[in-house]
């Protein structure tokens, strides 16, 4: 029996389109879904902004986390290694943060 692949038709507007720069990304987590914060931090301004909020389940956290693995497999494999400071290997995160998760 042949399966039919289902195709799904995406709008993406205008709007949307132009996207929104950010350079930090703050992760958390329950028992139901990952909530994923994209935040712009600019120098000089002691206050960042969070400019959009994702919420996922945790089923689709892991996709994101294995189509990011294979597009950074395949960006690398294009154009180079990605490098960043050796003190940020393990987090990624380029602050230090109090208790409060603060900046």
């Amino acid at each position: 029996m042949e399966e039919k692949k289902q195709q799904l038709d995406i709008e993406l507007n205008h709007e949307i389109a132009q996207g929104i720069y950010a350079n930090l990304a703050v992760i958390s987590h329950s028992t139901s879904e990952f909530i994923v914060d994209f935040v712009r931090i600019m120098p000089g301004i002691p206050k960042a902004e969070v400019k959009s909020r994702i919420i996922l389940t945790p089923e689709h956290a892991k996709r994101l986390m294995f189509a990011l693995q294979d597009n950074i497999r395949k960006y690398e494999q294009m154009h180079g290694k990605i490098n960043f400071p050796e003190e940020n290997r393990t987090t990624g995160f380029p602050l230090n943060l109090d208790s409060k998760g603060e900046a």
